[in-house]
């Protein structure tokens, strides 16, 4: 495919890392020379230094021949502008990052797509829909829902006391043989080599591994892993930032008593102001002693969204340390995920990461619905819509080529989920989840055409 993208900011340049990695033909635009300068002898990809609005950049980026057209600076109006310009110059598809959360939620009525842009995405909505989700699953350090929750993915570290540790995952399903869960991956402790797990491979104390759950299966799984998915009300949040802001509004809707803490006055003020049902403390979350003072001990999660990760991640060690249940840091570095567990903080949540899965489910081929990447592990996570055409259709699963590195998790079917097995027959219509590898995908890809 050829790819365009306007911002060589963090999510654009992950964006252009990302799929420089899968042959794409891109190029990346932006207006200044430092960005751009780091991409071009990083990655392998065209770069242009302009203004992405400007129709002689964008001719000069062969707009025409595009099939993707990506928007992600830093400007709401620049996106939109650069996908309505790329739209009528010849791209075939546009996305455009915005801030304004209210776009997305009246996008048919306002219809978007009359303009050119194919698809909203706000990496800020999706990192407080994220928070939402990992606290409402507290008892895992991953989760991900597919078609509001029919099938959820949730990803656990195995206690020596789960029940299946030593056993096989076909010794497991016999002396479980009515859960509604399956494992798609697994990551042995100490390790980065990720695993697609097969009826012979073993469980082990200290494994990571993701399962996908249909209705009671995340309920299942912690009686047979001893975890505890505790209810949470109390939550204390540090940093008044967009998702900050965002998360503390959604969770208010939600019944839950929101703390948050802010050190700018003048933000303090205006949170205040627009968040009525929240207390909002101006004061420095770094500071233990007002931790303490606002009673940390006493709340269920502690959720830190400053700018800053290291600031996230050692104000949610202090949180731990108060024995606060769930603790999530927002982190841009990477390289901090391989530590998560390490560390002991419950999850952390990278919105370049989010939002480069919610993109990159448009280069995918076959008609992927959604997709994520899992945290720590060498695998995509991706949902399918069968069609009349594709090779999966009506076949038993068992009855499938597929490949030893790819493996279903769920089947949706008319809005309900199933944790199918082979004797599974996949129909038209159905939204099958698969996990697989990075050198499995072009294979399962061809299922789905």
């Amino acid at each position: 495919m050829k790819i365009i993208i306007a911002g060589a900011g963090e999510v654009g340049f992950h964006l252009a890392k990302l799929l420089s990695y899968e042959s794409q033909e891109i190029t990346l635009i932006d207006t200044k020379k430092d960005s751009l300068l780091y991409a071009d002898t990083h990655l392998d990809i065209k770069v242009v230094k302009g203004d992405a609005t400007s129709i002689s950049i964008l001719k000069d980026s062969r707009v025409s021949e595009s099939d993707l057209v990506i928007a992600v600076t830093s400007s709401e109006t620049t996106n939109i502008t650069v996908c309505v310009l790329a739209k009528q110059l010849g791209a075939k598809q546009t996305i455009a990052r915005i801030s304004n959360t209210e776009f997305i939620s009246h996008k048919e009525e306002v219809g978007f797509t009359k303009f050119g842009i194919d698809e909203l995405i706000s990496p800020e909505s999706i990192a407080a829909s994220e928070i939402r989700l990992s606290l409402d699953q507290s008892a895992f350090n991953d989760s991900y829902a597919f078609d509001d929750g029919a099938l959820t993915m949730v990803g656990l570290s195995l206690p020596r006391t789960a029940n299946f540790v030593g056993k096989t995952v076909k010794e497991a399903a016999q002396i479980f043989p009515e859960i509604h869960f399956v494992p798609i991956a697994i990551q042995r402790f100490g390790t980065q080599y990720t695993i697609i797990p097969r009826g012979d491979t073993q469980f082990r104390e200290g494994d990571n591994v993701v399962f996908i759950t249909s209705e009671g299966g995340a309920e299942e799984l912690c009686s047979i892993t001893g975890k505890t998915n505790t209810e949470i009300k109390n939550v204390m949040i540090l940093g008044g930032s967009k998702i900050g802001y965002k998360t503390a509004r959604d969770l208010c809707q939600s019944k839950f008593k929101i703390k948050l803490i802010e050190k700018d006055k003048e933000r303090a003020f205006e949170l205040a102001d627009e968040l009525p049902k929240v207390l909002v403390i101006n004061s420095d979350g770094r500071n233990v002693d007002l931790l303490e003072e606002e009673n940390i001990k006493d709340m269920d999660a502690f959720i830190a969204v400053t700018g800053n990760s290291e600031t996230n991640i050692m104000s949610c060690l202090v949180a731990k340390s108060k024995n606060v249940k769930k603790t999530i840091a927002l982190v841009e570095n990477m390289d901090y995920f391989e530590l998560s567990q390490s560390i002991g903080i419950d999850t952390l949540i990278n919105k370049k990461l989010l939002a480069a899965n919610n993109i990159f489910r448009y280069v995918r081929k076959g008609e992927v619905v959604a997709m994520t990447k899992l945290n720590n592990m060498n695998a995509e996570l991706l949902e399918f819509k069968v069609k009349s055409s594709s090779l999966i259709c009506n076949k038993q699963i068992k009855d499938v080529d597929f490949p030893r590195s790819a493996i279903i998790g769920g089947v949706i079917r008319q809005d309900k989920g199933y944790t199918a097995l082979g004797g599974f027959k996949v129909q038209e219509g159905d939204r099958v989840v698969v996990c697989g590898l990075p050198r499995s995908i072009k294979q399962v890809e061809k299922l789905f055409l």
